[in-house]
């Protein structure tokens, strides 16, 4: 079980994917990605490779403990991701040496099939209701979009009156048994996320995703007054030290963390105990690739607080690959009447196209998020 090597393939559309493979042969694939920041990643988990080589790949929390504690300047974005896929990978490994699930080695399962949902509308939305009409006809049941695009400070009614009709249009296309998620994105401050959620209220979405940027979510708690819509927050979390002061806090009532990001796998699963004591909903973030789609499935089947997974089949992001393209088995994301059904094979539960990988990495990508600017030329959220 010592690891071997440890081999990274920046693939399109936007993922870095991580293989470690073991003195025995076993092979494990994790996702440690930075959207827009793919290098910065890379370079981080090769930093934290020349520690790993040669120790045993299943003492998964001491390894993790190292990375982690080991750095005196520990915790973000980068750092995270690049634990976070290496973790997974690590799981992984230890899964299919042990012949069962990672949920079965968290305490088994506690659902058969785990609801998903689609993307619609893109980054500036459009054309919502024709989208949520296909993918109600796909047999999803429920749907997110952006709420907004860009928005100043304080903006005018008639962004507000767009935005409002946008929901309507595809409450009215849906109806009531469908859940709508609405995602503000960061991209709206609070005097505009108290006036948002008010006027979003008669269409009784889902929830509301990052009604302010994670750094003011102390505002949550004056906003969650304003209105009685739930709020969702943390996919710019990271770590369990990350999401402390947030539950303590209060104003969120649904958890996202992203097991990319987060810490990982078991990272992940001590946060939704975490916010399950706190009687808080999980929905882990994923618009990213099979590999972080398959680690978050695996928490989802042994987390009693997990209530939906994002999934990013047809996401406006995926240009030119899609999140079934590196499986050898499309089909074990087999979406049904909206649910995907519980990951039956060791490990992560998917087999990756190694061959299909390494064909993409060769061609890789450049990936970055678009740099917005309001009407007046000042530089706004995006």
């Amino acid at each position: 079980m010592k690891i071997k090597t440890i081999e990274l393939f920046k693939v399109p559309p936007r993922w870095l994917f991580l293989k470690i493979t073991t003195e025995g042969g076993l092979i494990g694939w994790g996702e440690p990605i930075v959207e827009g920041r793919a290098d910065t990643v890379r370079a981080a988990v090769t930093e934290m490779s020349e520690y790993l080589i040669g120790k045993n790949a299943g003492h998964i929390e001491d390894l993790w403990q190292v990375l982690y504690r080991g750095g005196f300047y520990r915790g973000g974005p980068v750092l995270s991701s690049a634990m976070s896929g290496i973790e997974q990978a690590l799981w992984d490994i230890k899964g299919k040496h042990l012949g069962v699930p990672i949920y079965e080695l968290l305490g088994g399962p506690v659902r058969e099939r785990m609801r998903v949902y689609a993307w619609i509308g893109g980054d500036r939305p459009v054309d919502v209701a024709v989208q949520a009409r296909e993918r109600i006809e796909a047999g999803y049941t429920a749907l997110k979009m952006n709420g907004t695009e860009d928005m100043e400070w304080i903006d005018s009614a008639q962004k507000v009156e767009a935005a409002v009709a946008r929901l309507a249009a595809v409450r009215e296309t849906v109806g009531s048994g469908v859940g709508i998620g609405i995602d503000l994105h960061g991209r709206v401050h609070k005097g505009m996320a108290k006036v948002l959620m008010k006027e979003f209220e008669p269409f009784k979405p889902m929830f509301v995703e990052e009604p302010v940027l994670p750094e003011n979510n102390e505002a949550l708690l004056e906003i969650a007054r304003h209105s009685s819509i739930p709020i969702a927050t943390g996919e710019r979390q990271y770590t369990r030290w990350g999401f402390k002061e947030l539950l303590a806090r209060g104003g969120a009532d649904i958890i996202q963390p992203d097991v990319s990001h987060c810490g990982g796998i078991w990272e992940l699963r001590k946060i939704a105990a975490m916010a399950e004591a706190f009687d808080v909903a999980v929905a882990p973030h994923c618009p990213l690739g099979p590999i972080t789609l398959a680690a978050s499935l695996q928490v989802d089947f042994c987390t009693p607080n997990a209530f939906i997974q994002e999934q990013s089949l047809g996401i406006h992001y995926n240009q030119g690959s899609d999140l079934l393209d590196y499986l050898a088995d499309p089909a074990v994301f087999d979406y049904h009447e909206g649910y995907v059904n519980r990951l039956t094979t060791p490990g992560l539960g998917i087999e990756i196209n190694e061959d299909k990988v390494r064909e993409m990495a060769a061609i890789g990508h450049d990936w970055r998020n678009p740099v917005w600017r309001n009407a007046d030329g000042s530089v706004t959220e995006w």
